[in-house]
């Protein structure tokens, strides 16, 4: 199955270079059909650009905090010198929300 997204000019331009692996999502009734083996067809909101990657793994928990603590922070998108903090999720997606759907870690691969 193919899935669409759209991506911040940032996010995007990371999973492009190739060091932004997981991207993480609302766990909703759009995200929750995504499987593993599937392809996610990845818009540049700025840009208008696309990417495919192909969903090699899936995480799923109950909030952005328990993400964060799993996962390397490069590999959800933050830089070197960036601090992670799950309450940059909130730009995103409210706390309700984040508490009635959880979340995803979508690891995904270039095609």
């Amino acid at each position: 199955m193919k899935h669409k997204m759209n991506l911040w000019n940032d996010s995007f331009e990371a999973i492009k270079d190739g060091w932004k692996t997981i991207e993480m999502r609302l766990n909703d009734e759009k995200r929750s059909k995504i499987e593993i083996g599937d392809e996610i067809e990845f818009t540049n909101t700025e840009t208008n650009e696309e990417l495919i990657c192909e969903v090699i793994k899936i995480y799923k928990y109950n909030s952005f905090e328990e993400l964060y603590k799993n996962h390397n922070r490069i590999s959800i998108g933050y830089k070197e010198d960036e601090t992670a903090n799950p309450n940059d999720m909130l730009m995103y997606y409210s706390k309700d929300n984040i508490d009635k759907y959880g979340v995803l870690g979508i690891e995904i691969t270039l095609k």
